[in-house]
């Protein structure tokens, strides 16, 4: 499972480096999310998972998602890196938001992805990128759109 989601992970910021903004639809979400699980690899863990149920992490109240085509996409309430941050990926469309960021160094990420019939979202933490021993926290949320009932 740990290997498949790797593997996702990097399909995926593979497909947004070669498009780096692609909006297709018009949406206004709105959404409450519930942390499920986390992946952390550091110092002190090895692409371990943790539940709820064994590491306190908040839940995300409002997160708030407005795309507008042709290339605007407005994350609000994922991180504070994210509000402050200039998106560098951006796809949105029927299915699927992909966004992804770097800090001004290309040395820390955020990245997530949210497919929108499930409400998965997968939000990814990469620090020390130019290190060889990058530390990632990659926390799962099961997301409701608050203002419908999709």
């Amino acid at each position: 499972m740990k290997r498949f989601i790797i593997a996702l992970s990097f399909l995926c910021i593979g497909y947004a480096n070669a498009q780096n903004t692609n909006i297709t639809v018009d949406a206004n979400l709105n959404l409450t999310c519930a942390f499920e699980k986390v992946i952390l690899k550091n110092p002190d863990h090895n692409f371990e998972t943790f539940t709820k149920d064994q590491i306190k992490r908040d839940n995300i109240n409002k997160l708030v998602i407005e795309s507008k085509s042709p290339n605007v996409l407005n994350i609000k309430n994922l991180s504070n890196f994210v509000d402050k941050i200039e998106l560098e990926v951006k796809i949105s469309n029927k299915d699927v938001v992909l966004i992804q960021a770097f800090d001004e160094e290309r040395n820390y990420s955020e990245s997530a992805v949210l497919t929108i019939k499930t409400g998965e979202l997968v939000h990814e933490i990469t620090k020390n990128i130019k290190l060889e021993e990058k530390e990632k926290d990659i926390s799962f949320y099961s997301c409701k759109n608050i203002n419908q009932n999709t």
